[in-house]
């Protein structure tokens, strides 16, 4: 009998307990979200406003139009805020006081790149994402044919950049070349500083700061074209065509071209002189006939080139010696 008590005892507990539950569900699911009700947080450290609280209120509207808890599919609102391009993540769940919560992480840019005619976004993990019509993100700006095996890359090096004052101060974009070449930006002239592949930054980057404090300093930024560091343990500059004050050692360059292109010509003139002598050297061995003619028809000037022949045996022996 007692046994039989305490089972039916149990029973009626359940029932009860049951009874209550699904009355309170059923009242539960009947309870109007509102929008003091629906708390958003973003939770990126670096604040970003690709979507702001607004956007995602009107998702949730969309998603559940008669704003009943019994009607909304958390699943659902949740796949739909994460494929939202700008969003990296969605948590989105209910408290029994019937609160909706949804705790979002947007993609923060690492960079901008602009490849082929198109520009948009890439994050640190690598990820591409399109640029927003209402709101641009403070970024370093890349261009060229950068390919998707080399963002981690470019992300570390910007990473650097921008926890090194004087590389921030001094780098603004990075661009590739078509010969696969990266160079830096820079505040300062129009001079871009030419750092090759993406390895070994931190030793280019310092080389380039060596550079600059000891050198650069001292001159006018527009002096130079470009600076190489991708060269080990050497720096390469190349001029700027375009400033003036380069234009004295440009112009004495090319001179000093030109005299190296002249001097094969003039060792040449200078080896013919002898023999033009030797030639014009009258023989011992010949006879006074042969020299008459010469004497007959202008003997003033015959005498002019004897001397003038006697006068140049000497010269020619300095130049063959």
């Amino acid at each position: 009998m007692k046994n039989k008590y305490r089972i039916l005892k149990i029973a009626i507990t359940v029932i009860i307990l049951g009874f209550l539950l699904s009355f309170s569900l059923k009242k539960f699911s009947g309870q109007k979200i509102t929008d003091n009700k629906i708390s958003v947080k973003m939770n990126e450290k670096t604040p970003v406003y690709f979507i702001d609280e607004k956007d995602i209120r009107e998702i949730v509207k969309k998603e559940n139009p008669s704003g009943k808890v019994g009607d909304l599919n958390i699943p659902a609102l949740e796949k739909k805020i994460n494929n939202l391009p700008a969003v990296d993540s969605a948590n989105v769940y209910l408290n029994l006081n019937g609160k909706l919560n949804l705790d979002i992480k947007q993609r923060v840019p690492v960079f901008r790149l602009n490849k082929d005619g198109r520009d948009f976004y890439v994050d640190e993990k690598g990820v591409e994402f399109p640029i927003s019509k209402t709101y641009s993100h403070p970024c370093m700006l890349v261009t060229g044919d950068v390919q998707k095996d080399e963002y981690q890359k470019l992300a570390e090096l910007i990473e650097k950049i921008d926890k090194d004052d004087f590389s921030k101060k001094y780098f603004i974009g990075i661009s590739k070349n078509y010969k696969g070449d990266y160079n830096l930006l820079t505040s300062e002239g129009n001079y871009k500083v030419e750092i090759g592949d993406l390895d070994n930054i931190e030793f280019k980057v310092k080389g380039f700061k060596t550079f600059v404090e000891k050198y650069l300093v001292y001159q006018d930024p527009q002096k130079y074209n470009r600076i190489s560091v991708k060269y080990q343990n050497q720096i390469v500059t190349t001029l700027n065509p375009n400033f003036k004050e380069n234009d004295s050692i440009l112009n004495v360059g090319n001179k000093e071209l030109t005299k190296a292109s002249i001097v094969p010509a003039a060792k040449k003139i200078t080896e013919t002189q002898p023999k033009v002598t030797e030639v014009k050297k009258p023989s011992p061995s010949k006879p006074k006939e042969n020299v008459k003619p010469k004497a007959v028809t202008k003997p003033k000037e015959t005498k002019k080139t004897e001397k003038k022949a006697t006068a140049a045996k000497p010269k020619a022996k300095v130049k063959i010696e």
